[in-house]
């Protein structure tokens, strides 16, 4: 059994600090800590929970959006979400990165992989099987596909409808061909024009089939075992996902998830929900959650040290702390800005640096080391790439840095420059009445500029 436990050496920090979410039980056991989460405010995932849980007991579909910036958690939250609700519902977790084609895939895709899951994790969970007559729906209909799509019929393998089939061979062709599914919808994404159209004429047909293929689940479930099945749909939020994909699916084919018999909780991009386009999300407003950053600086640019100490007690629940020299581990928090995505990357760059000059804890000159190698990566986030989906000069961006800086409620209304921002993470939005604040490590590329005054040498909510 692997023992998870803080590293005791600098060569053993970067075992313990990966950007991955907490997943595995023993590793969310042993690094969790819930104070990071209570800091930021309101307990977004407690309100989720408490929507889950009365739609169990009243039998009913709860659907719910969860939002945040990159690098604050949310898939560690919903970890916890589903560890919770875990006596309620049987959660099928999918990821559009690792289980679809992120550059390709399509709306309909989505129906077939959560089908595919379905179907898998029924057999697993429930001891028994859909029964033989849902088996042979879901062939024929594939069947059906198949021969109207020549293109299909070569991609895919040869689906039948299952006639004469017992009911041992039935369910072991519907699973083998689940499984070249899934393998399709990863790595085979090239789809005629022809079999988009012909798939999307019979996106009703689809659904209605899935839905079928629902209650005949949750019917067995909740005889069963007295539970539900939930579906978590992860990193639609991811920058490898193109905008156009994602309104795509969630707000032109936005049937697929308000007509399905199901509940559900997707993550979801902030820039999509707060657009022109969000209130046609099939998500409600009240069901919509936003999980803030944490603040390690106060409005005023003073250090939090509420927020320090609960992202001191994540970081050394992963590194003792006598692997840093006095005062280091806090200016590594400071100039992460409470972001564990990027505080976890200062440590490994400081603690690699340690090793490199045969050190035993991790003094000031790697700790600066650190801060100057990701405020580089700051610098090139704030500039203007041809892969940018909408133009925004540096001047605009500098301009709304300094009102935010300056606290400027008007300037806290999201428009391009601010979502430009909030994207590069130049920018973090926290709790309570919902402010932003600019990250540390831009405050020294402001200040450096002339852009922001010193005071005895320093820019206040810097990182120094």
């Amino acid at each position: 059994m692997v023992q998870y436990a803080p590293a005791t050496t600098l060569d053993d920090i970067y075992k313990n600090l990966t950007p991955e979410p907490l997943v595995n039980p023993g590793e969310f056991e042993a690094f969790y800590r819930k104070e990071v989460n209570e800091v930021r405010g309101d307990d977004r995932i407690a309100r989720i929970r408490l929507g889950l849980q009365r739609a169990h007991r009243a039998q009913h579909f709860y659907k719910s959006c969860l939002m945040g910036h990159h690098g604050v958690g949310k898939s560690t939250e919903i970890t916890r979400l589903l560890r919770e609700t875990s006596t309620l519902y049987e959660a099928i977790r999918f990821s559009v990165v690792e289980d679809l084609d992120p550059n390709n895939f399509q709306p309909l895709d989505v129906v077939y992989l959560m089908m595919a899951k379905l179907v898998e994790k029924a057999g697993e969970v429930m001891g028994k099987r859909p029964s033989e007559q849902r088996l042979r729906e879901i062939l024929q209909w594939f069947a059906e596909e198949t021969a109207t799509t020549k293109s299909e019929r070569e991609a895919t393998l040869e689906v039948e409808a299952g006639a004469g089939l017992d009911a041992e061979s039935l369910w072991s062709k519907v699973l083998n061909f689940f499984a070249s599914l899934k393998s399709k919808l990863k790595f085979g994404s090239t789809q005629t024009k022809e079999v988009k159209e012909y798939r999307f004429r019979r996106l009703d047909e689809l659904i209605e089939l899935l839905n079928r293929l629902l209650d005949e689940c949750e019917e067995l479930l909740r005889t069963t075992q007295g539970r539900s099945w939930l579906f978590v749909g992860e990193d639609f939020d991811r920058d490898s996902i193109t905008p156009a994909q994602v309104e795509s699916l969630f707000v032109h084919y936005g049937a697929i998830f308000t007509n399905t018999r199901v509940s559900l909780v997707f993550t979801l991009p902030v820039a999509l929900y707060y657009s022109e386009s969000g209130v046609r999300l099939p998500f409600s407003s009240s069901d919509s959650f936003l999980i803030p950053d944490t603040p390690v600086f106060q409005h005023d640019h003073t250090p939090n040290p509420v927020g320090i100490q609960a992202v001191q007690k994540v970081l050394t629940a992963r590194v003792a702390l006598n692997l840093f020299d006095p005062g280091q581990c806090e200016r590594l928090i400071l100039a992460s800005g409470g972001n564990l995505r990027d505080l976890f990357a200062l440590v490994n760059y400081a603690a690699d640096s340690a090793l490199l000059r045969s050190g035993q804890t991790v003094n000031e000159h790697d700790v600066q080391g650190a801060l100057n190698n990701l405020r580089s990566e700051y610098e090139r986030r704030l500039g203007q790439s041809p892969f940018d989906r909408e133009e925004v000069s540096y001047d605009q961006k500098v301009q709304c840095l300094l009102k935010i800086y300056a606290g400027e409620k008007i300037d806290q209304i999201p428009n391009r420059a601010l979502y430009a921002l909030l994207r590069a993470r130049a920018v973090q939005e926290f709790n309570g009445n919902r402010w932003f604040g600019v990250h540390p490590l831009v405050v020294n590329i402001l200040g450096e500029q002339d852009q922001l005054n010193h005071i005895n040498g320093q820019v206040p909510g810097g990182a120094y």
